[in-house]
């Protein structure tokens, strides 16, 4: 998501999330797209003391390693049963989130957010408004064939200098527009909601929502070995939730340039698009410290799939009509 225009401040930190006062889903539900989280100190909870003492307790008794056996042969039995593949980008990842409860787990997220920007969300019939509808329609065709049928799409335009953009599970789209100058055009939308829908096809909400409670665990675990909660929860961020978050946002720029392509838009605006933001941007944490990858990477790895791009538009239906 996008940073508060003037002054143009943009983007290392790319896109605000929505308002902090929203429910825990805000922040999934799209504060992923552009924002960059440095990796930094988190406020230490003294009651998951009390929970690892329980966890010593228990690695004290003599059953403690067949206790262990079998907890892992049913961990790693629900697992497997819960592994499936993303579409577009083929990967298999652990999801136990369907998406009837992700989608209604953001109906909350989108009241407070249309709360929070009341008398900011432009007309329908708006220009702004109507551009970004109409670079919907192109698009949903293949979003709809990755397997996000039956939503009911809605678009909302606020009347905001915030760089922002995300779209939330059930189809709800929000565009603010301080995002319209750095598109520059219908194309630069598209690669945007392009971006923002794949993160919705991908349901990166769910699996985040679902891993939660994995590095919960290690994070109780390896306190056995002495190590205090909140330093396990730094490491398992550094090592696992952060390198996690980068790949989310690399998929959802692949399956966003692919859906873009194949709605018949140039695929080399999203590229531009990362360009603007690299001139814009200030100086943000290290990648490895960071929740989003950076500018100048996103740029280099769009690049690399602009051949299949090119071979997705071509064998769309759109460019076939446009041949006539």
């Amino acid at each position: 998501m996008f940073r508060k225009s003037p002054p143009l401040r943009a983007f290392q930190l790319p896109i605000r999330p929505p308002p902090t006062n929203v429910r825990p889903l805000a922040h999934h539900v799209q504060a992923r797209a552009y924002q960059k989280i440095p990796f930094g100190r988190r406020p230490q909870y003294s009651r998951f003391q009390a929970a690892s003492n329980i966890f010593h307790r228990w690695a004290a008794r003599p059953t403690f390693y067949r206790d262990v056996g079998l907890i892992s042969v049913g961990t790693g039995g629900f697992y497997l049963y819960n592994v499936e593949t993303v579409p577009v980008s083929g990967r298999r990842r652990f999801n136990i989130i369907t998406p009837g409860m992700e989608e209604s787990m953001g109906v909350a997220t989108v009241d407070e957010v249309k709360q929070q920007y009341a008398g900011q969300f432009l007309s329908d019939h708006d220009p702004r408004v109507l551009q970004v509808k109409k670079v919907l329609e192109r698009l949903l065709p293949y979003a709809e064939g990755t397997g996000l049928k039956d939503l009911n799409w809605e678009v909302h335009v606020i009347d905001s200098p915030e760089q922002n953009a995300f779209v939330a599970p059930g189809g709800k789209v929000f565009v603010f527009t301080g995002i319209l100058p750095l598109c520059g055009n219908e194309d630069g939308i598209a690669a945007v909601l392009g971006h923002e829908i794949a993160h919705v096809v991908a349901h990166h909400s769910a699996e985040r929502m679902s891993t939660a409670p994995i590095i919960m665990l290690l994070a109780l675990s390896l306190s056995l070995f002495d190590i205090s909660f909140y330093s396990s929860k730094m490491l398992l961020d550094l090592f696992l939730s952060m390198p996690a978050s980068r790949k989310h946002e690399a998929e959802a720029d692949y399956i966003g340039l692919m859906m873009m392509a194949e709605g018949c838009y140039r695929p080399e605006a999203a590229m531009e698009f990362w360009t603007r933001m690299e001139k814009l941007g200030q100086q943000g944490p290290p990648q490895i410290l960071s929740t989003h990858p950076s500018n100048h990477n996103r740029e280099e790895k769009i690049r690399e799939w602009l051949p299949k791009a090119h071979e997705k538009a071509e064998a769309s239906e759109c460019h076939a009509t446009s041949q006539y």
